[in-house]
This record gives structure tokens, C-alpha cells and sequence, in this order.
């Protein structure tokens, strides 16, 4: 049961206590600081951090390691583009507690699709991790072409 309640750590609780279905929120709870009372009154079964709100990666990695100390899974909020795919994708290769990739409906517009030389996704059920520099991905010439340029001086 995805995001039953906004983000409130007593609200899911009580959803929590009066379901017997796995809850799964925290694309709107930003910190690992954020995240402890809903560890620690076990309301979240499924914590799906958004690497473009929770500061990030480093931040993102620990908040999933604390998920796991609770034994939570983790299912990375990816609502963009390729670059977040890429960068969800590395991530939920590095940590123990991952469930499931999500592919949201902002991955498939082409607009998006063409931002990037590497277009990843999922090959009969499954995605491929990427192998290259980096998080795996580069803009196009032609965005960085189309993109506004500023100079700070």
C-alpha cells in the first residue's frame, strides 16, 4: 500500500496497525533523520527514498543501510528522467535490502529518452546495471547544445 497517508509517522502507524499489507512511503521524507520514527515504530515496510530530494546518493545509501538495520526493503523513487535511472540503478545494486526497480511513466517519454546516450531499461523483467564511468550515463550533444549557457565571472 503506497503512501496511504502524508508524510507522519503516527498517521502510518495507525494505517500500519489496521492493515496487514506491507506499507511503502518516503519519496516526500527527505533525511535518514526523518526516516528513524518510522523505523523505529516499524509503520514502513517498503522505504523509497528519491535520490533528487533526500541529498543524493551518499545520503540515499544511508538511508537504506539504516532501512536494512530494521529490516526494511528498499525501492528507490525514480520519477525522471535517465540520469536518475542510472543513478537508482547503481545504487540499488550496492545495498542489501533492495525489492524492486521502478520504472515510471516519466522514464518513457522520449523527450527524457533523448537527453542521454544510454537508454536503460528493463530486457525481459530485468535491467542491466551500469558498467561505465561514473553513474553510467551522459548527456547528448544535442541537449547540452539546446541547454542554456551561463558564464559566472
Amino acid at each position: 500500500f503506497e503512501e496511504p497517508t502524508i508524510p507522519n509517522h503516527d498517521l502510518m502507524k495507525y494505517v500500519s496497525s489496521h492493515t496487514t499489507l506491507p506499507l511503502a512511503a518516503g519519496e516526500r521524507i527527505y533525511t535518514r533523520w526523518q526516516y528513524r520514527p518510522y523505523f523505529e515504530n516499524g509503520s514502513i515496510q517498503v522505504i523509497q527514498p528519491d535520490l533528487g530530494n533526500c541529498g543524493g546518493l551518499t545520503e540515499g545509501k544511508k538511508i537504506c543501510d539504516m532501512g536494512h538495520i530494521y529490516d526494511t526493503t528498499a525501492q528507490i523513487h525514480v520519477c525522471g528522467g535517465p540520469i536518475m535511472t542510472a543513478a537508482s540503478l547503481q545504487l540499488e545494486a550496492a545495498i542489501p535490502n533492495f525489492a524492486i526497480h521502478e520504472l515510471h511513466r516519466y522514464a518513457l517519454l522520449e523527450g527524457n529518452r533523448r537527453t542521454c546516450k544510454y537508454d536503460y531499461m528493463p530486457v525481459n523483467g530485468k535491467y542491466q546495471i551500469p558498467d561505465l564511468p561514473g553513474i553510467g550515463q551522459e548527456l547528448t550533444d544535442e541537449c547540452i547544445a539546446e541547454s542554456p549557457k551561463v558564464t559566472v565571472k
